[in-house]
């Protein structure tokens, strides 16, 4: 029997919604007005969740980069200092967790370090995500596990036995698996999105879908294919500042996606063939009878 989890108030697996979560990332670039708009882009949308990304910029920026000078919208910098000006802080955090308690979304975030998985624990999210980039570091991963939320496991850039070696760790209970490729914006040939049944075949948990693509329908056929849960990056304007903008996701392409995923979940049906009441009027119209040819 295929496991499902609970995230927040949403049963997540097969028999339940597709569950919808709309990335902010670093999409915020360190604002908390755009992160609070990016929310309720998400809460327009109608989806379930938003995540964020949280790291310590001491520990996820290798020492040879944090002195790198780089230019941005906040003048000339090292790579560290911009870092530090992306991440939101301790209040920051309390506000975004008010606020999407007042709107009604679940919130969630990536831990890239063990210090930021103690960060966010202050603040109750609903689960974890693990980064593609994160899935080998298996402290980390042991670390998010001794919490006991639930976890979502990205499968960016990692191989059949480095998957298994990390489910290994966290163990099928309370897990989520997403298939992703982790190229922004990936193109379409990349995609590989019959690994979605490959996963459900090899795993008895819900399986979901990470996209990073431009377009929607690729998103939607995700579902087609077996999609417990489905995410995308989500921006105000692909044209802003970062490096995930652009293949994210505007809000009014975001209410279009999750109007169609509704639409695909609803119409894929149960797989049980059955005569709807709506048919028997034009079956009494149309149907042909075996022994006589003509119209009934």
């Amino acid at each position: 029997m295929r496991h499902q989890i609970t995230i927040g108030k949403h049963v997540v697996g097969d028999g339940s919604p597709v569950f919808i979560i709309a990335e902010i990332g670093i999409n915020h670039n360190g604002d908390i007005n755009i992160a609070k708009r990016l929310i309720d882009a998400a809460v327009l949308a109608g989806c379930n969740a938003i995540k964020l990304q949280k790291r310590t910029p001491e520990l996820c920026v290798p020492p040879e980069q944090q002195s790198i000078m780089r230019e941005t919208p906040w003048g000339l910098m090292t790579y560290l200092e911009y870092r530090h000006r992306i991440e939101l802080n301790k209040d920051q955090y309390i506000e975004i967790a008010s606020y999407c308690h007042e709107r009604g979304i679940e919130w969630f975030a990536s831990p890239w370090d063990e210090p930021s998985v103690d960060f966010l624990e202050q603040f109750g999210p609903a689960c974890y995500k693990i980064a593609s980039a994160s899935l080998t570091d298996h402290d980390l991963l042991q670390y998010v596990r001794s919490t006991g939320r639930p976890i979502i496991l990205s499968t960016g850039m990692s191989t059949p036995e480095q998957i298994d070696l990390a489910i290994n760790i966290l163990g099928l209970e309370n897990l989520a698996i997403m298939h992703a490729t982790s190229t922004y914006p990936c193109p379409p040939e990349q995609l590989n999105l019959r690994m979605i049944p490959t996963l459900r075949e090899k795993y008895p948990i819900p399986i979901g879908y990470s996209g990073h693509e431009t377009g929607l329908q690729t998103t939607i056929a995700a579902v087609v294919l077996g999609s417990n849960l489905i995410e995308r990056h989500i921006t105000l304007d692909r044209a802003m500042w970062g490096s995930d903008q652009a293949a994210s996701i505007e809000p009014h392409g975001f209410m279009r996606l999750v109007r169609d995923i509704r639409i695909v979940e609803t119409a894929l049906g149960d797989g049980q063939k059955r005569v709807y009441d709506s048919e028997v009027a034009v079956m009494k119209k149309l149907r042909r009878n075996v022994n006589n040819p003509k119209n009934d």
